[in-house]
């Protein structure tokens, strides 16, 4: 196979640029150049264009010495990468040309040929299906080191008491475990919405050329074997343009941020010394310039800065994408700097909670102070009443009248004694204050999901199996 030969145009150094009579300008060039930012798929696309080189081979559309030198080639230049040694030019655009462009020099007409039966079109849908498939397979390792850190610091506070909130008031005792527990379902959740989009987007583009597919006779289910995907996309305009993927990516990301930000809003309430609850490590604090008291929670605030900056790339790509005809527009090119910026800000935040975690240091006397200033246990009382046959609402409307009869005494339940509960219902018998005890309102949640120490144990174990 030989390619036709053409005179060189002004505009020759490009790709493309034999249907140009003047080159691209230096500012345009900047403009629409991606290479600084999607240089970072180079594994991806070498091994996309290996695995077409050799489908191409097969298929007798190219020589096989052509694939020995393809794949002699590609090994220089991903060495050369490796080490730091690879030119990467602006005139050539982006990651894809820049290879081409590279195994060309090297190995000369093989080089030229590889391109048959593609375009950049379905390539770049190639790599960076390739790509976000291996950072989703990073994340989910991520979010279950973030899971165990969280389970091991769950597992030492099983039985530590504090205050359960709504409303930010304090409602009913709960464990310093089963609080950090929901935590580990939110991140379960998590990890199966990227596994569903690891699943949908899991198809290969590649063979649906430009737009509508490609001339010459191709295996791209040969191709999807070899690059690990579970099949191809059927439609080759809906290959060429959808990003879907990513959308759905970024918005998996903006979840689990949103479940970051809230454990990080908590971190930066309980550190403080109004409440008091837990101290960060120092490594992961910052102090002030003018005030030499302070400890800053740095990295929790930040992370929750940094959620607003995920939810703008999941913004964004769907503004980006909602008014986009079929097929592809250069459009599309503006989807990698946000979905890139998420993956890493969502890899870095991961990797700095599951270190965090296991330095949560828990003051737990604060903990049960704070627990004796709430009434903590009102609601134990009612349902200590409803047991011995008053119905719930009248129950609730005498435990009412204790708590403001409490408040008026600046005393907790527990402290009143018996004679003065009565005033409030004569069912109520010495036998009250084995259910007004922080330890008792605990122990009687005694169920699957409850707060007692032994379920959330139980919960620790069943958690540690699904990882």
């Amino acid at each position: 196979m030989t390619d036709p030969q053409s005179s060189p145009s002004p505009a020759a150094h490009s790709a493309w640029s034999g249907r140009f009579s003047e080159p691209v300008s230096d500012l345009v060039k900047r403009y629409t150049a991606s290479v600084f930012f999607d240089q970072r798929m180079w594994r991806q696309d070498i091994r996309g264009s290996l695995a077409h080189a050799r489908m191409l081979a097969r298929q007798r559309i190219i020589a096989e010495s052509d694939l020995a030198e393809i794949e002699s080639g590609m090994a220089t230049i991903a060495a050369e990468i490796e080490a730091g040694k690879f030119n990467w030019n602006l005139d050539d655009e982006d990651v894809h040309l820049n290879i081409e462009k590279r195994l060309t020099a090297l190995v000369g007409d093989a080089g030229k040929r590889l391109h048959t039966g593609r375009s950049r079109n379905d390539q770049v849908a190639t790599d960076i299906r390739l790509w976000l498939r291996d950072t989703i397979d990073d994340i989910d390792r991520l979010l279950r080191a973030f899971q165990e850190a969280l389970l091991a610091t769950a597992e030492i506070h099983s039985d530590t008491p504090m205050p359960g909130f709504t409303h930010l008031q304090v409602a009913q005792p709960v464990t310093f475990g089963h609080h950090l527990l929901a935590y580990v379902e939110m991140l379960d959740r998590d990890r199966g919405r990227f596994a569903d989009c690891r699943a949908r987007l899991n198809r290969l583009p590649l063979g649906a050329a430009a737009l509508a597919g490609t001339t010459f006779p191709i295996d791209r289910e040969f191709v999807a074997r070899e690059l690990g995907f579970d099949g191809i996309c059927e439609n080759s305009l809906d290959a060429v343009s959808d990003r879907d993927f990513a959308i759905e990516f970024c918005a998996a990301a903006s979840l689990v941020m949103t479940h970051v930000s809230r454990l990080s809003e908590e971190l930066v309430l309980w550190m403080s010394p109004r409440i008091g609850f837990i101290d960060l490590a120092d490594r992961f604090c910052t102090g002030s310039s003018i005030m030499p008291q302070k400890k800053n929670p740095d990295v929790p605030e930040l992370a929750r800065g940094k959620t607003g900056r995920v939810f703008g790339h999941l913004m964004g790509l769907l503004t980006l994408m909602k008014g986009q005809p079929l097929a592809y527009n250069k459009d599309n090119q503006e989807d990698k700097e946000p979905l890139f910026d998420t993956a890493d800000t969502l890899v870095d935040t991961l990797r700095i909670f599951a270190d965090m975690v296991p330095g949560i240091r828990v003051k737990a006397e604060a903990m049960a102070a704070a627990l004796r200033q709430g009434y903590a246990t009102a609601t134990d009382l009612a349902d200590y009443l409803v047991k011995k046959g008053l119905p719930f609402r009248d129950a609730h409307e005498a435990v009412a009248r204790a708590v403001r009869a409490c408040e008026s005494k600046a005393c907790d339940l527990p402290d009143l004694t018996l004679a003065e509960l009565r005033e409030f219902s004569p069912l109520i018998g010495d036998d009250v204050y084995g259910v007004l005890t922080v330890a008792g309102s605990l122990a009687a949640r005694n169920h699957p999901g409850g707060t007692a120490p032994s379920q959330v144990r139980a919960a620790i174990e069943r958690a540690r199996k699904r990882l």
